[in-house]
């Protein structure tokens, strides 16, 4: 369902999907948005616009995040957020991403706010203008936060990739950085007080123990990739690849310099794709044997991960590592440096391995470089492992913890249209009894514990969108 995005709009890079078929004679005809568009997530699921999820699910989800995946600066977390937007639709969820920057069409609703920066200011104003009412406001917090709960009085979710505690001192100068600690601590755990947040990992969840959020709060749902088609020939000579934004805490630069220790030893190309504000300082500092790619395309990012014997992510700190598990997929084994993210998606010693200084990331990289056996045997049980997670389970998880938000929010107060009334239709979901102390992963809920039925409140019609809506392609 492609939308209005400002005239940085580029072309998808890839055709959209076709129109669903048109309904038998007998349907009834399909339900408007607020501006009277014809919803037609709604008409898809044979649900009104007014109408809830499956089980509860709030249908009017809007995503809050920094980028559309379609911006040059987007990584794993606009894909997490690409996946759960297309997933939620694909199940008859009219889903809304509010973003900053350039976006693309996509089938659900894009709308940029402005600037890369400027946007995390004027973002209340344009969910007012542009979105109108939803269910659920999903706040991605990715260091700079938007602080949604102190201007959307609607049901909340806040969704975290990692922390950015370390990161904030690699990036800015010391008072910068040091606001930017306090105000990141502060958003998610006294802003955010009360609402859900989701983690993608348990080392996230960990970091934002640590920050003082009540793990009885906290919501595990693991990112998924997707199946990998069929593998092509892995290279006859050794290929080592890194994959990834070159950015500082991604440190390509400590990579290059151990390929200069490990190249007498084990000999091969060292490739590196993606791009990133490093690009030009990383390739003034390569040696022989380095190959940057820059941005490939999927088809091309896959023959790598077939072809490479090894995925090196030197990165200081991860929620994930999405790559980490789209190599395994492939039965590549990665290396990797002990640190929260990375501790999630390696197996140590079995998927791949994970090191605590330089000379034994050297010493690990040299190690399974000669040894084909044993870099063989990790990569298949690094295959089997990545099979459990796929983004259709990620969705599905992700929606029970948004209908679990709703519900948590209660009631809706009369004539409220900033996205309450989207609570009452989920009034009726099950509760999920509170876990004692440490956070629950989505995977193992609780017994449900029936609710009373909420008094049903019409909801106000919301104010139309102030911008139009692009026709659908293809």
């Amino acid at each position: 369902m492609p939308q209005h995005v400002p005239p940085t709009l580029t072309a998808a890079p890839t055709p959209l999907p076709a129109a669903p078929p048109a309904p038998p004679i007998g349907t009834p005809a399909p339900a408007c948005t607020p501006g009277g568009v014809p919803d037609r997530a709604a008409a898809r699921s044979g649900r009104s616009s007014r109408g809830g999820g499956a089980g509860g699910a709030p249908r009017r989800i809007v995503f809050l995040s920094r980028r559309d995946l379609g911006n040059p600066a987007a990584g794993g977390s606009e894909l997490l957020v690409d996946r759960l937007a297309e997933g939620l639709t694909e199940l008859g969820h009219e889903v809304t991403l509010l973003c900053g920057g350039p976006a693309v069409y996509r089938d659900y609703r894009v709308v940029s706010a402005g600037g890369d920066l400027g946007h995390f200011l004027r973002a209340p104003a344009a969910f007012t203008r542009q979105v109108g009412a939803c269910d659920l406001l999903v706040e991605v917090c990715n260091g700079l936060p938007y602080l949604a709960p102190l201007w959307h009085r609607g049901p909340t979710l806040c969704l975290v990739n990692h922390v950015h505690t370390e990161l904030w001192g690699m990036r800015y100068p010391r008072p910068a950085a040091g606001i930017g600690r306090r105000l990141e601590r502060w958003a998610l755990s006294g802003a955010q007080r009360g609402n859900l947040l989701v983690a993608v990992s348990e080392s996230t969840a960990s970091a934002l123990g640590a920050l003082g959020v009540d793990p009885d709060r906290i919501r595990i749902v693991h990112n998924g990739v997707e199946e990998p088609g069929p593998r092509t020939p892995r290279s006859p000579e050794p290929l080592f690849l890194a994959v990834g934004r070159l950015v500082e805490y991604k440190r390509i630069d400590l990579l290059l310099r151990l390929w200069e220790r490990v190249r007498p030893v084990t000999g091969g190309t060292l490739v590196i794709v993606g791009d990133g504000p490093e690009a030009r300082r990383l390739e003034a500092l390569a040696g022989p044997g380095v190959v940057f790619a820059g941005r490939v395309s999927e088809e091309e990012k896959h023959r790598l991960l077939c072809a490479s014997w090894l995925l090196l992510h030197p990165s200081a700190v991860e929620g994930w590592g999405l790559v980490v598990t789209e190599a395994a997929g492939r039965g590549t084994p990665s290396i990797g440096f002990d640190v929260p993210g990375l501790r999630d998606s390696v197996e140590d010693g079995v998927t791949g391995a994970l090191v605590r200084g330089e000379s034994a990331f050297a010493a690990a990289w040299c190690a399974l470089a000669l040894d084909h056996d044993r870099r063989e045997a990790m990569g298949r049980a690094a295959a089997l492992r990545a099979g459990r997670y796929r983004w259709a389970t990620t969705v599905r998880r992700f929606r029970d913890v948004a209908a679990e938000a709703a519900a948590r929010h209660g009631a809706p107060a009369p004539g409220d249209a900033t996205g309450r009334d989207g609570a009452a239709l989920a009034a009726g979901a099950p509760a999920r009894t509170p876990a004692a102390t440490t956070p629950r992963a989505s995977t193992a809920p609780a017994a449900p514990a029936p609710t009373a039925p909420a008094e049903q409140t019409p909801a106000r019609t919301p104010t139309a969108p102030a911008e139009p809506t692009a026709p659908r392609r293809g």
